[in-house]
């Protein structure tokens, strides 16, 4: 009896190590490292597919023209673009406002051309600025209807083919991206990525 109650406590603390051991192990690992561990949409994924893209429109010879042009007539001020709609046609959870993001990113530091808000940010803006015509001072208020228009939109859609036999599946992924001439509605640019190929082998499927 007495070499039990001698051995419980050290069983007891055995086990509390034991089941703080068991808890989540975190690594940090590189960001441009190349890491798939689902076979699903991933981040290695959203850099190959936004290098193309951000390439393909600034290097493009209608944008630089339109630019040129605009900047020209406009004293020398740069044409604004406004995100549209950049819609998810997979069947995956895919957040499409990461590629958009990025895209915006690289063509602001560009300096080719200037975002206008749009969406929930303008909503939020007008509410700023009708609040200061009721509460702020005279001097201090905002004027309405004095927004820059945008001049082009930037547009997208990231769709896949899934073909599945068995316990392996094909999954091929077609990101592209538009920028339109908001006045003329003219096309000036469209871009692809269809690099994105996974074969994925599910081990526990059994025939």
């Amino acid at each position: 009896m007495r070499n039990y109650t001698l051995i419980l406590p050290v069983l007891l603390s055995l086990g509390f190590f034991a089941g703080c051991a068991s808890g989540p192990r975190v690594t940090y690992v590189d960001g441009g490292s190349q890491r798939d561990l689902s076979g699903r949409w991933n981040a290695a994924n959203v850099r190959t597919v936004c290098d193309t893209l951000i390439a393909g429109c600034l290097g493009s010879p209608r944008v630089d023209a339109f630019v040129e042009n605009f900047r020209r007539g406009h004293g020398g001020r740069l044409p604004a673009v406004v995100i549209g709609e950049f819609t998810n046609a997979t069947s995956e959870h895919i957040d499409t406002g990461i590629i958009v993001r990025q895209m915006e990113l690289a063509i602001d530091s560009s300096g080719k051309l200037q975002f206008a808000a749009g969406g929930a940010v303008l909503d939020s803006l007008r509410t700023e600025r009708q609040g200061q015509l009721g509460w702020a001072s005279e001097e201090s208020a905002l004027a309405l209807a004095n927004e820059t228009g945008a001049n082009l939109m930037l547009t997208g859609t990231i769709r896949s083919i899934v073909d599945r036999a068995g316990g392996r599946q094909n999954s091929s992924y077609f990101v592209s991206a538009e920028l339109w001439d908001i006045e003329s509605r003219i096309r000036l640019w469209i871009g692809e990525d269809s690099s994105i190929n996974k074969q994925i082998e599910y081990p526990s499927y059994r025939p």
